[in-house]
């Protein structure tokens, strides 16, 4: 009589032992695993620097479009085309003293 017994109380600690390493497992899979709550946390992050950066880049664009339009033929901006000349020409006018 002993000896079922000490089987069926073998197989419940056996029983027992396998799924605390299966919720262990999936436990660890969750929190660290390749779609873990750690590689999400990860890539929220990488999305928001990601976003900064494009949102930047797109405020640099509409700052280029608003330059190239002011120097277009259609649209003709006199104070920069003024700075444009005095930067990259090197002009200044007669009633004007240079200091470097």
């Amino acid at each position: 009589m002993a000896r079922p017994h000490r089987t069926r109380s073998l197989f419940s600690l056996f029983f027992i032992v396998g799924v605390l390493t299966l919720a262990g497992y999936f436990t660890f899979a969750a929190v660290q695993g390749e779609y873990g709550l750690f590689e999400r946390i990860e890539l929220e992050a990488q999305r928001s620097e990601l976003q900064q950066e494009f949102d930047q880049l797109e405020a640099d664009v509409v700052a280029m479009e608003n330059l190239t339009k002011r120097m277009s033929d259609e649209y003709l901006d006199v104070d920069l085309l003024d700075e444009r000349a005095r930067k990259v020409l090197g002009l200044v006018r007669a009633d004007e003293i240079v200091i470097q």
